[in-house]
């Protein structure tokens, strides 16, 4: 048997979205809702004929080996197309998570849902999406990445076609979670897949930047084509147009992307180790996601993060003693996927923090209706685009430290800006330059932090790795939301404006909401300066591809 060369692996380095959060104390205020090489010794052969026979062996080993390496090295024909169709995929999982808002509405009228109801079918994704995506990027890891990931899409497909064709409260609700569940399947098997595909480190930082894009527009175009979808289909359509595009990726997958797993480990999970982190997550989202109505110093709250935390640390001794441990604490000892993962968590944090009061300043301030805040949110997607190609280009040129820097910048910068916005603006006035500066800062920052989570990763934990940064992601956006509408309700009951409270007191709310964003991101900018310079960046490329 020849023996495996260390380089033909594959080189691990390079390399959205605002969740669906619920209805919260502000809301009401403002009426919305290897295997091994064994060495075989003989016995000492006079006549040369072990040696000749070694001689051989030897021979095709080597050809073996560069033919290995060749294989490797050569760029898979199909990955574009492979991005094409998991970008689709991972597109659909994205827009789930903020198409429903505009359309709660019409649900709400339509199967009588009650406030605890509308809280579930908005909550419900976001819980479990974001609780179950460490343990699913582990599980593609072992069992096969591609597997996992259709595994997941066919039960994205009949999740949404229930939500599609409920007729009861109570099955919406379900079939919410069980898409929910689905997104975590396939969001971190997907982006493993990608960098598995794309070798060469360049390229994956295109890919990456493609990626990051989706995830952006994903976001965004779910606000504009929600109220599209429902005012002239009806709100089933949300749900039922994931339907074709998921039989489509099934189809489509399988001939463009090869299985992939971790090869020489036990294929066994650590079970205590997936029911402590999974609970953790749980109990950790559930209570960001509901301090603004249950209040932070409430008792639900407090049981909920004191349960999380207990929790994380039984995690922490659980993964220091298992023999296959969910997750390798070694893994951190990557400075630049440490770093990657504190950005991204950072990014989450500001983005969720300015959309919530960007949108509840715009409806209920300026008297957007919903199709026209989707309109108006365009130019910080666009320039969110315009943000992810340039930061993956630039990241290949300069090194992390330096794009994410700038990003960071731009994100401050744009934050900063907002909370200036008056009860009479405009939206050329007080929104267009703020969004502007802030859509290219958010692109770049994603695609740097990314970029960064996944860099040095051995190949083995990739599905590990992309769990990890999209639960990075999933909790600041929680954490984000729940912090600004706690400051902005404060300055409001502190205004003592009757509810509803007048434009004046809403906006005063709104700007503290702002402000505390702005703090979000300067924390982005202490963890983008964590990050490897341009020197460091080339040296670990050059390792990485050799």
């Amino acid at each position: 048997m020849p023996r495996r060369d260390p380089s033909a692996r594959h080189p691990s380095c390079a390399g959205g979205h605002p969740a669906a959060r619920p209805p919260s104390r502000l809301c009401r205020h403002v009426s919305i809702a290897a295997i091994p090489f064994v060495e075989l010794v003989r016995p000492h052969d006079p006549h040369g004929v072990d040696a000749a026979v070694r001689s051989v062996m030897s021979d095709e080993r080597v050809a073996s080996d560069d033919r290995s390496h060749d294989a490797a090295a050569s760029p898979d024909p199909r990955r574009w197309k492979a991005l094409a169709v998991l970008g689709a995929a991972f597109f659909m999982v994205i827009l789930d998570s903020t198409i429903v808002l505009t359309a709660i509405p019409s649900i709400q009228s339509s199967l009588d849902l009650s406030v605890t109801g509308v809280q579930w079918v908005i909550t419900g994704y976001a819980v479990a999406f974001g609780s179950l995506l460490l343990f699913f990027g582990r599980v593609a890891d072992v069992l096969g990445r591609r597997r996992v990931f259709l595994v997941g899409t066919v039960v994205f497909v009949i999740a949404s076609s229930v939500c599609g064709l409920a007729d009861t409260a109570a099955v919406l609700v379900i079939a919410r979670l069980a898409q929910g569940v689905s997104a975590a399947i396939m969001a971190p098997s997907a982006l493993a897949i990608v960098i598995g595909v794309f070798r060469d480190p360049a390229e994956r930082n295109r890919a990456l930047g493609l990626w990051g894009a989706l995830g952006g527009v994903g976001a965004t175009a779910g606000l504009l084509l929600g109220g599209v979808i429902t005012a002239s289909l009806g709100w089933e359509w949300i749900f039922l147009i994931n339907v074709p595009v998921g039989i489509a990726v099934l189809v489509l997958v399988p001939p463009l992307v090869g299985e992939s797993r971790e090869h020489g480990a036990p294929r066994r999970f650590d079970v205590a180790g997936a029911v402590t982190i999974t609970t953790a997550l749980v109990l950790l989202i559930s209570a960001v996601v509901n301090a603004p109505d249950a209040g932070w110093t409430g008792a639900t709250t407090l049981i909920q993060l004191a349960g999380a935390v207990a929790l994380f640390v039984l995690f922490v001794a659980i993964e220091s003693r298992s023999a296959a441990p969910l997750v390798p604490l070694r893994i951190f000892r990557l400075r630049t996927l440490t770093a990657g993962n504190l950005l991204i968590l950072a990014i989450g944090l500001a983005v969720d923090g300015m959309l919530f009061p960007l949108t509840l300043y715009a409806q209920q301030v300026l008297g957007f209706t919903a199709l026209q805040f989707g309109l108006m949110s365009a130019v910080m997607t666009g320039m969110s685009v315009v943000g992810a190609f340039a930061g993956q280009a630039a990241v290949t040129r300069f090194g992390m430290r330096p794009v994410a820097v700038a990003a960071a910048l731009l994100i401050v910068a744009g934050t900063v800006l907002l909370t200036s916005v008056s009860t009479g603006g405009t939206f050329f006035g007080d929104l267009f330059w703020p969004l502007v500066i802030f859509g290219p800062g958010m692109g770049a920052a994603f695609v740097t932090a990314q970029i960064a989570a996944l860099h040095g990763v051995p190949d083995a934990e990739s599905g590990l790795a992309a769990g990890l940064v999209d639960t990075s992601f999933h909790l600041g956006g929680a954490l984000g939301i729940a912090v600004v509408s706690a400051v902005a309700v404060a300055v409001i009951d502190a205004g003592g404006s009757p509810a509803p409270p007048s434009p004046e007191t809403l906006t005063d709310g709104l700007r503290a909401a702002f402000a505390a964003a702005a703090v979000f991101a300067a924390a982005g900018l202490a963890a983008a300066l964590l990050l490897p310079g341009r020197g460091r960046r080339r040296t670990s490329s050059a390792a990485s591809s050799g």
